[in-house]
This record gives C-alpha cells, structure tokens and sequence, in this order.
C-alpha cells in the first residue's frame, strides 16, 4: 500500500527544517547504504549523530506522533531514527534498490525490522527539477513528487528509486518501520476498517453498530498485534 498524508509538518515546521538544514554539513549518502545499494546511491546525507539531525529528528517524530492517518496506516511499533538527504549537483541520483531487511542503529545496538519506509519532503515540487521518488508495485510504477511537509508511506519491500535531479536541490527526511502488524494485507484491512469507522461515526455518531464496528477493529488488532 502506498499512501500519501499531506500535512504531516506545518509550513512554519517546513521553514524551521530548511533553517537548520541549510547550517548543516552533509556527508556522503553511502554512509547508510546496504551492499547492493551502495553501487547506486548518490546522494549527500547529514550525519546520524550530529546537532541538527537530533534536533530534526525529534521534530519528525513529534509530527508523527501527531498524524493519526499515519498511526492507522502504519501501526508502528519501532521507527529507525529519522535520517536527512539531500539531492543536488553531482549528487543527485539513487538507481533501483530494494531497502534491508532489517537496520541497526549503530548508537543503541537496536534492530528495526523494516516493513514500511517513508519519505517526508523538505522542498515543493516547483523548486527543483527531477528527483521524483519511483516506486514499483503490482500496479506499475508509481511517481512521487510532494509538497513541502508531505509524506509518503510505502511497502520497504519495493524496489523504488531516485530519479536525477537536474536543477535545484531535492532534500527530504527518510527512514524505515517496524509494524505492530506484520502482514501488509491484514494491515491494509486494519487500515480500511479504521477509515470506514471514522467516516460511520461522523455521519452517524456512536451508533450501536459503530460501536461492535470498533469493537471487531479492536479484537482483530489484538489478535494480530506483536507489540
């Protein structure tokens, strides 16, 4: 399932990102890069560990946190710290690659098994040329191209990549998630089911049938739920 949840960070959150992005020194994106991945991968990407990506970092993740779209999508049960890369010159690419099965963040040792990745854009579409995000899934190729403080939430799974960016410069914050439901069709049912609640509760308030609709939500979660 490929979703897009406009709004996940405020235009003035937007504008405090670019802030601290354009003080900061970036390194080369390969940093990150899993062993087939690493052939392809051009790109700059800020350092893990250093003050802006912390302070970016707890940005994304109270955003998140926030997103209840994003919360009813993904059911997270681990998110791998956010990371920051940017797109532009001589670094403007990353060809079709498939993300790793698992990460582990060099600091705490922790292992994210990742089932969904996530794009969040830093630039509207209209300030760079290229760069869109190209995921393959049953339905084809799919291209992405957001505005500032969109995000895109998509199977870890795909084989997806970078086109090039030609003008401008393309910088975005990405990482990876472990679900609390590991099976993408019985997620994406959880997911329909929780869309279908909300929309029956506001056309009809807290029905008797919304309220044994949540409750059949709430006991398949807690049957497929490893939390």
């Amino acid at each position: 399932m490929l979703l897009h949840i406009p709004q996940v960070l405020s235009r003035d959150e937007v504008n405090h990102c670019r802030t601290l992005l354009a003080d900061a020194q970036w390194a080369d994106g390969k940093v990150t890069a899993g062993s087939q991945a690493e052939k392809r991968k051009n790109n700059y990407q800020l350092p893990e560990e250093s003050a802006a990506a912390k302070e970016l970092q707890k940005i994304v993740l109270d955003a998140l946190g926030r997103s209840a779209l994003f919360f009813s999508a993904a059911l997270p049960k681990k998110i791998f710290p956010p990371l920051f890369n940017c797109y532009t010159g001589e670094a403007n690419a990353f060809g079709n690659h498939v993300d790793n099965a698992v990460r582990t963040h060099r600091a705490t040792g922790t292992h994210v098994r990742t089932d969904l990745s996530f794009t969040l854009f830093f630039c509207d579409p209209n300030e760079y040329e290229g760069g869109e995000l190209v995921i393959e899934d049953t339905f084809g190729h799919q291209q992405v191209k957001l505005p500032a403080g969109d995000l895109v939430l998509y199977p870890s799974s795909s084989v997806h990549r970078v086109e090039p960016v030609t003008q401008g410069a393309r910088i975005a914050c990405f990482t990876w998630l472990e679900s609390m439901v590991r099976e993408t069709e019985r997620r994406r049912l959880l997911f329909e089911m929780d869309a279908a609640i909300v929309k029956l509760r506001q056309n009809s308030g807290d029905t008797e049938d919304a309220v044994r609709f949540t409750s059949c939500y709430h006991n398949l979660l807690r049957m497929w739920a490893n939390t």
